[in-house]
């Protein structure tokens, strides 16, 4: 699972792999708390994140949602700056 970006203490990840399903969603992992968000709506689909650590999540994911779009739709790697 690539790593996308990294910032705080934060990994933001994404699967590339032909099984993955939708929603469009990222996997952000602090410590030992993970959390597969949907980038779309900013939900959380899966898993835990502290409030503090979520809201600087959401608050990369709005910065940067057409790139997260763009390498979910096209599974081309690259990396996107930290927050």
């Amino acid at each position: 699972m690539p790593v996308i970006s990294r910032f705080n203490g934060i990994v933001i990840r994404m699967y590339f792999l032909s099984s993955e399903h939708n929603p469009p969603h990222l996997h952000a992992i602090y410590g030992d708390d993970v959390a597969a968000i949907d980038f779309q709506t900013d939900e959380i689909l899966d898993g835990y994140l502290p409030p503090k650590t979520m809201e600087l999540v959401l608050q990369w994911i709005s910065l940067h949602r057409d790139e997260l779009l763009q390498i979910w739709e096209t599974q081309n790697f690259i990396k996107i700056p930290p927050l």
